[in-house]
């Protein structure tokens, strides 16, 4: 796999002049000409990017997903995924801004620990950002800023820039949070085919044969990344994927503990669980009482 280790390199993949910063730039895209390299047909790079785009066409597939360059405004990618770059597709006659910069420009800055928290950079193409004039304008005043602070490198530069980059990624977040609300219809019947499947899985014990539930399972079933399913249950439920997993577990624990006499092993192996011990740790944690506690509140016939 090709590794395009540098910001100068990927300027130079893209005929464009040397950076005015060796770990952050601001690139036109409509000033670029993607060179017919090899390199494109798979790859992995060592810096974020941050596209914003309005006409700039393109497909690319990034990890396990494919993006389409003319759907949806904003896009992000993360260091280290590997991507697959159509060159037939690429028309960049349009107008379009990519930001990137470097893993290596967040070392010592509490950036680099967040940088995480935001989901978006796994996001399917269809949940791309699709964003309002005015907060578009709104991102982009943010990367002029950034181009224009990587004219005048000097020891407040870093803290400068990441500061913008922070500012961009938390208006992004406000704005994806924004989506999520006004394709309210769209979401609901997301949200009815979570809950759907976490009822099947459980009712027709699936559990028993498939082991324990997985945010990852779930999210390649409803054809999402994990952070977005995640994101998408914290904004309308108030609870995370993995949250809900395990209220559906121990609603189901409990249901068996209370009418069945099943043993603590047996009921573990049903919702999927290996070992009794790690099914009795959960129950407790989420009750504040053993499984053997909870029963015993109940009596048999």
């Amino acid at each position: 796999m090709n590794t395009i280790q540098s910001v100068s390199a990927f300027h130079r993949l893209l005929s464009l002049p040397e950076p005015k910063h060796p770990l952050v730039s601001v690139i036109n895209l409509s000033e670029s000409v993607f060179l017919d390299d090899e390199i494109w047909k798979g790859f992995v790079n060592r810096f974020y990017c941050v596209a914003l785009k309005r006409e700039a066409t393109g497909k690319v597939r990034y990890g396990q997903q494919h993006y389409d360059y003319d759907k949806g405004v904003l896009s992000f990618t993360a260091p280290n995924q590997v991507q697959y770059l159509d060159l037939q597709t690429i028309d960049c006659d349009g107008k379009g801004d990519l930001l990137i910069f470097h893993e290596d420009f967040l070392l010592k800055h509490p950036l680099a620990q967040t940088i995480s928290n935001f989901g978006f950079f796994s996001y399917a193409v269809n949940e791309a950002l699709h964003l309002s004039e005015d907060e578009e304008n709104d991102l982009l005043e943010i990367l002029h800023k950034i181009d224009k602070e990587c004219q005048h490198i000097d020891r407040h530069t870093q803290e400068i820039i990441l500061s913008q980059i922070d500012l961009l990624l938390n208006y992004s977040k406000r704005f994806y949070e924004r989506q999520f609300i006004t394709r309210k219809n769209n979401n609901h019947q997301l949200l009815a085919k979570f809950e759907q499947f976490l009822n099947d899985y459980f009712n027709q014990e699936q559990a028993a044969k498939n082991g324990l539930l997985t945010v990852q399972q779930i999210a390649e079933v409803m054809n999402l990344s994990p952070n977005y399913l995640s994101d998408l249950l914290r904004v309308h439920t108030g609870q995370n994927t993995q949250q809900h997993i395990h209220e559906k577990l121990i609603s189901k624990a409990k249901e068996k503990l209370s009418s069945t006499h099943l043993s603590i092993s047996e009921i573990a192996y049903t919702l999927g669980f290996e070992h009794a011990q790690s099914f009795s740790t959960l129950f407790k944690k989420k009750t504040n009482m053993a499984p053997l506690e909870f029963r015993a509140k109940f009596k048999f016939n």
